[in-house]
């Protein structure tokens, strides 16, 4: 169960576009003189409930905070105002290989990144055939991953963060990386997790994608929520807006 209650994210854009050399040395030697702080509201007021089991999707604009939302329900980013309820072990896939040394091999990043995820040695070693296989990346193991393609470090934190069903899974636009064999591979393995029970907090582009995976679309824009509703429902409405024109299967 998740549970977001009145959460705002702000953030301190920090000085005014004014601001030059010369009132900087105001400032130090003033102590009368204010910077004035400019803050975006990433997130205004944010309030929804997510049951045990269920799949939402967010979508909505560049800039509209899904991201922003992801990494508050996850604990990456502790909000503003508000409270973050989560009942549930999470594996969050939101920058896929933001956890990887560039300089160490897939091989070593494997055990790394599965630490970080808090996998145990002995279980990353029970699993490692399994994620290397799953990677189809067997022949660049001992390769530093800052030689791999940004397809190729997808496919490895991907494998490395769905070796086990998580009960809260948290994904920011993962089925639209690699190839498209492993996007759809992807897409089999994330199936495989919702029919297991797993809860899912998606966010993608692709209406298509979040009509077929998800029960409910919060709809955001301007870090505020429109509309909450039906998957089908919800994105033709969103679509209609913003092509106008009627979405059509």
């Amino acid at each position: 169960m998740i549970h977001v209650k009145n959460v705002s994210m702000k953030f301190n854009l920090g000085i005014d576009k004014g601001y030059s050399i010369k009132l900087l040395f105001i400032s130090l030697f003033n102590k009368k003189y204010k910077r004035k702080k400019e803050y975006f509201s990433a997130l205004n007021n944010i309030s929804f409930d997510i049951k045990p089991g269920e799949v939402i999707g967010l979508i909505g604009s560049n800039g509209a905070g899904k991201s922003t939302l992801l990494k508050v329900v996850s604990g990456v980013m502790k909000p503003t105002t508000g409270k973050v309820i989560v009942n549930g072990a999470i594996s969050p896939m939101i920058e896929l290989g933001a956890g990887f040394d560039q300089e160490l091999t897939a091989r070593e990043n494997i055990y790394l990144n599965g630490a970080v995820l808090g996998y145990s040695k002995k279980f990353i070693n029970e699993k490692f055939n399994e994620i290397v296989e799953f990677s189809e990346l067997k022949d660049f193991l001992d390769v530093p991953v800052k030689n791999f393609s940004s397809g190729m470090t997808a496919k490895l934190a991907f494998s490395i963060a769905t070796v086990v069903n998580p009960e809260i899974l948290i994904v920011d636009e993962i089925l639209s990386v690699g190839d498209i064999k492993f996007q759809e591979k992807s897409k089999n393995k994330m199936m495989e997790m919702i029919n297991g029970g797993t809860t899912v907090l998606y966010v993608s582009h692709s209406l298509e994608s979040i009509m077929e995976l998800c029960n409910r679309v919060i709809w955001l824009d301007h870090g505020e929520i429109v509309k909450i509703g039906d998957a089908k429902k919800i994105c033709k409405e969103y679509y209609k807006k913003q092509m106008g024109k009627d979405f059509e299967e």
